[in-house]
């Protein structure tokens, strides 16, 4: 029996469709999942079951009563519940405190501890209410929004990329819990890039493409290739490395230690590495290691020991971005939305902070718009992002494709020296293989590229050696070619100082 039936839902922004006439069945007790690649309309169909978008036709019944709801509190008291895939807690309140904010008629304090210990310990999601936000892990966080959620007893579940930023023992744990939700009766919509993760995890797949439904399928039964290329309509390319030999070093970090730069950052301790002209360096770790704080240093957000960060002959630890940007160094952090991007500025705008320096977009103090606008369409078109316009505004995007559009910014730069955190992070399959074969053929013409994901399937693919980040130190960097996941599980969990044979590339 049907939990949610959507008939013909259309939803149109400006210059876009972003929903048109989509039908899909959500029984109870399933975990269905929705695909589609970035832009096909996703989110737009999420939020109308959450009360975030109003349909402008098409109809929705829950428990077969019909189901229009004015905003997220009366879904929520419909019993949807959802888990958004950017967290939306406060790291200096605790985690029963985050909890309260999202209650609509939150007990005491006291009450809410009990409860959070209570359904943490049935659904196996360990998690201590007094603790700090800002001292817990992704996972944990992520713990924090799924309790919130299962505080309200919902029938329907919403899911959106959970597993982006958990290391793979944290996804085993969180599907356990989706499976033990499933046998009690709730249903999940289950959203993901991760097409083997749907394969082990739904019992059900629609596939949306442009903002319509292309197909459904059983995930268990249907390749994860299949899929992907329902998704896109089309065969997906495999990416390859190049067997150029390396070229001479081009970045050289040497010692680099920096305290944290807030209460909840990480401190880089002793971090030394050397990455070669036409070299992919991937590094691998949890989040919250030093990632963030390792990517400015590398960019010059945050200034260091001049001599720490050498690039080429010259050393730039203390130099500003706009300086390294135009020796060749460009970079792009993790978060897009409010760090990479300016969420209110257009397209063209956004493209002219970063490219102003390099691409030479100003002449004698005045702006060059169309030269800016020119080198924003071309991100446009060169990476496929979704959007009606280079004038819009990088909120106006979905995730996925403001992702595209970020690092097709940085890679459209040229540079010689390129640093990307989490480079694919909440893009689609087609996305992801077009974003790593860029990387590839940057490198290819001769640039020095550092990718930091935790992705490790990723970096496995692009890289030519692999480095761990674990509590802001570094692995000593090894050849990928030969790693085993063994080897790499160990490098993960801090053990920089192991003896093991290094396999030649």
């Amino acid at each position: 029996m049907s939990l949610l039936t959507i008939e013909n839902l259309t939803k149109a922004y400006p210059g876009v469709v972003a929903n048109n006439d989509v039908s899909l069945e959500i029984g109870r007790g399933e975990i269905h999942a929705l695909l589609g690649e970035n832009g096909a309309g996703k989110s737009t169909l999420v939020k109308a079951i959450y009360g975030l978008v109003k349909p402008d036709a098409g109809k929705m019944t829950l428990n077969g009563a019909d189901f229009e709801p004015a905003n997220p509190s009366a879904a929520r008291a419909a019993g949807i519940a959802m888990v958004f895939q950017h967290f939306s807690l406060f790291d200096a309140l605790t985690v029963a405190e985050n909890i309260a904010l999202g209650l609509e008629n939150p007990p005491p304090q006291a009450q809410i501890s009990e409860d959070v210990r209570k359904v943490s310990d049935q659904y196996g999601l360990p998690l201590d209410p007094e603790m700090i936000v800002g001292d817990l892990s992704a996972g944990e966080r992520q713990r924090v929004e799924i309790i919130r959620c299962l505080l309200q007893d919902p029938k329907l579940l919403i899911m959106d990329e959970p597993t982006s930023v958990l290391t793979p023992q944290e996804v085993t744990i969180l599907f356990e819990t989706l499976r033990k939700l499933q046998s009690e009766g709730t249903s999940i919509l289950y959203i993901s890039h991760k097409l083997e993760e749907i394969r082990a995890l739904c019992d059900n797949a629609t596939v949306l493409r442009l903002g319509q439904v292309v197909g459904t399928c059983d995930p268990r039964r249907t390749s994860a290739r299949d899929m992907a290329e329902l998704m896109v309509g089309m065969a997906l390319q495999i990416t390859s490395k190049s067997g150029k030999p390396l070229g001479d070093v081009a970045l050289r970090l040497s010692n680099l230690t920096a305290g944290a730069p807030h209460q909840f950052g990480t401190a880089l301790k002793h971090i030394s590495l050397e990455v070669r002209k036409g070299e992919v360096l991937g590094i691998g770790g949890v989040a919250g290691n030093g990632q963030d704080e390792l990517v400015a240093a590398l960019s010059g957000e945050m200034k260091v020991g001049a001599q720490m960060v050498v690039m080429g002959d010259i050393p730039i630890g203390a130099l500003p971005p706009n300086k390294r940007r135009a020796m060749g160094l460009c970079a792009a952090p993790e978060e897009r939305n409010g760090h990479a991007a300016a969420p209110d500025m257009t397209l063209v705008e956004n493209a002219l902070m970063t490219g102003a320096t390099r691409l030479s977009l100003t002449r004698n103090g005045f702006l060059q718009w169309d030269k800016a606008r020119a080198f924003a369409d071309a991100i446009i078109e060169t990476f496929d992002v979704r959007t009606p316009s280079a004038n819009n505004t990088a909120r106006s995007l979905s995730g996925g494709n403001l992702q595209k559009f970020v690092i097709g910014r940085e890679i459209m730069q040229n540079p010689d020296v390129l640093v990307i955190n989490q480079p694919t992070w909440g893009v689609d399959a087609s996305a992801a293989a077009s974003i790593r074969q860029a990387i590839l053929d940057l490198a290819n013409n001769g640039a020095a590229v550092v990718v930091i994901s935790q992705d490790l399937d990723e970096l496995m693919e692009i890289s030519d050696r692999f480095a761990a980040l674990n509590e802001g130190k570094l692995s000593e960097p090894r050849p990928t070619q030969g790693l085993t996941m063994e080897e790499i599980g160990l490098m993960l969990g801090g053990a920089h100082g192991m003896e093991v044979a290094h396999v030649d590339a």
